[in-house]
C-alpha cells in the first residue's frame, strides 16, 4: 500500500521511529511557539495533505510521552481521517496538565497509525441473537 502525502511544512515527512511501530509521528506546522493553557484546546496544523486507498483510514492519536509527562492529548482520540479528505491533517490538542504547556515549532505532536475498515450493509432488524453476556454494560464484569 502507498500513503500519497502533500507536505507544505519546512518538516520532514511522517515516519516511524521504530522498526515495528504501528504509527508514525506526525509534527507540527507553525512558525512560533504556542501555549496552551491548563484545560485550553487548539487546532494544531500540520501542513499534511494526505490521500488513502479506499477501505482505509488514519486515525491521529496522542503520543504517549506528551501525555504522560506534560499532560498534552488528542482531544477526539482516536481522530479518523477518511480516503476521501483532501484537506490539511489537523490534530485537536488538549492541555489536561494544570500549568501551561509550550508546543515548539516543528515539533511531533501526535501520531498517525493507518488502518483498513469494513463499510457494512446495515440491516434494520427486530431481535439479536442471545448471548451469555446479553446486555451487560459497564463494569459487568466486576473488579477482580
Amino acid at each position: 500500500m502507498k500513503l500519497k502525502i502533500i507536505n507544505k511544512s519546512n518538516n520532514p515527512l511522517p515516519r516511524y521511529e521504530s522498526e515495528q511501530a504501528a504509527g508514525m509521528d506526525i509534527r507540527c506546522n507553525i512558525t512560533e511557539p504556542v501555549t496552551l493553557q491548563p484545560m485550553e484546546r487548539r487546532l494544531i496544523p500540520t501542513g499534511l495533505f494526505i490521500e488513502l486507498p479506499a477501505g482505509y483510514e488514519a486515525q491521529i492519536r496522542p503520543r504517549s510521552g506528551l501525555a504522560l509527562k506534560r499532560g498534552l492529548t488528542v482531544l477526539n482520540t482516536p481522530g479518523t481521517i477518511d480516503a476521501d479528505y483532501r484537506g490539511e491533517v489537523g490534530v485537536i490538542l488538549i492541555n489536561l496538565s494544570g500549568e501551561a504547556q509550550t508546543i515548539e515549532p516543528g515539533e511531533r505532536i501526535c501520531q498517525m497509525v493507518i488502518a483498513r475498515h469494513e463499510t457494512p450493509e446495515v440491516i434494520e432488524v427486530n431481535e439479536l441473537s442471545d448471548t451469555e453476556r446479553g446486555a451487560g454494560g459497564f463494569g459487568h464484569s466486576g473488579r477482580k
